[in-house]
């Protein structure tokens, strides 16, 4: 049976933080939101209803949170990369997918939603390359 799309989706997370490249984004702080998808075998948990078997999304949750109101970092690309090299710390974890979207883009004349950061990162022990 193949598990390759097994996963465990956190859409929607928000946090307060101070990142970015701007002395005001630093200074004044601004609202981020955070997807992360972490694939996982998640037939064992399916099985035994059993906590022990998965990756509980509560310390995802937590990880994600102390990254983004923790200190502050001047790209987007590096929040991202701190919470997939997270992510991928937890038993189980074969692959990670983080979007980091920054709703308030301090770009002088522009009109656009959002900027969003999204990497993929594979732990070491799946990677073939590893």
């Amino acid at each position: 049976m193949n598990t390759d799309n097994d996963r465990i989706i956190l859409r929607g997370m928000t946090f307060y933080g101070y990142h970015g490249a701007r002395p005001e984004e630093r200074f004044l702080g601004q609202r981020f939101v955070v997807d992360l998808e972490v694939g996982a075998d998640l037939r064992t948990a399916g099985k035994s209803d059993d906590l022990a078997h998965t990756i509980d999304y509560g310390e995802l949750y937590g990880e994600t949170k102390r990254i983004l109101e923790g200190p502050p970092l001047n790209l987007l690309e590096a929040v991202a990369e701190r919470i997939a090299a997270s992510a991928l710390r937890h038993d189980g974890a074969r692959w990670a997918r983080v979007r980091v979207h920054k709703p308030g883009v301090p770009i002088t004349g522009s009109i656009l939603t959002e900027a969003t950061v999204e990497i993929t990162r594979v732990a070491a022990r799946f990677d073939g390359d590893g």
